[in-house]
């Protein structure tokens, strides 16, 4: 009779992004249902992960944990992912927020405005996916937060866009290589995409490099990412 070994039963489960760095068959499966296009983000994403590894440690998970956190403390092997598709659903209803407060502001016209109404759309769309995520893998979706954003003027406007959308690419990298669940890392190399792909727009309108941290994003740990905006979060 053979018993499994001490080490495997003790061996802690890996994240979507490190299984998919060493089993072929799992990384062309992803491939498959996120299609081909999501190859080069993937590698952008092991490799992001890889990098920092060490610098993003998992104090900095605790520090600030997002508002849905009580609902999800479980021992499920989900819990983890709950609390991170409620983190990312919290920052994109403030992106959402954020675009209907600038659209009503009137303080764009044109093309312009038309580029905010997409942006905004995108993100209310995100919200619904992340919900419907969280609601999949047996948690409550996070409550929607008060928010407030200076919208003084046209060019202070799209600065802080930029900040947001940026801040966001670089939330979703961030969390990237805790997330257990494929499912749950497709969705989330979806959105970051898109994250990133806003901010390029906003950075070429204002006349600064579309790829700001050079040929490979940084991520940002989630203590930072909540310290950021918790000046827009009214308590």
């Amino acid at each position: 009779m053979t018993h499994p070994r001490l080490e495997d039963a003790e061996a802690p489960q890996r994240s979507a992004v490190e299984e998919l760095a060493i089993d072929d068959s799992s990384r062309k499966k992803f491939l498959k249902m996120t299609g081909s296009g999501a190859a080069a983000s993937l590698a952008l994403l092991i490799a992001a992960c890889g990098s920092s590894k060490k610098s993003s440690s998992s104090s900095s998970q605790s520090s600030a944990p997002p508002p849905s956190s009580s609902n999800s403390g479980s021992s499920s092997k989900s819990g983890g992912d709950i609390d991170i598709v409620n983190y990312a659903l919290t920052l994109e209803y403030l992106e959402a927020g954020f675009y209907e407060k600038v659209i009503a502001s009137g303080l764009f016209k044109g093309k312009s405005l038309s580029t905010i109404k997409v942006f905004g759309e995108d993100e209310a769309k995100h919200v619904e996916a992340l919900k419907g995520t969280a609601k999949q893998l047996g948690g409550k979706p996070a409550a929607k937060p008060k928010a407030k954003f200076p919208l003084k003027s046209a060019s202070s406007v799209l600065k802080l866009a930029q900040t947001v959308e940026d801040l966001g690419a670089s939330a979703y990298l961030g969390q990237a290589g805790k997330i257990k669940s494929k499912e749950v890392l497709a969705a989330a190399l979806s959105i970051h995409t898109v994250e990133a792909r806003h901010a390029a727009t906003l950075n070429m309108l204002l006349g600064k490099s579309v790829t700001p941290d050079g040929a490979f994003a940084k991520p940002a740990d989630m203590s930072t990412v909540l310290a950021a905006v918790k000046p827009f979060i009214v308590s």
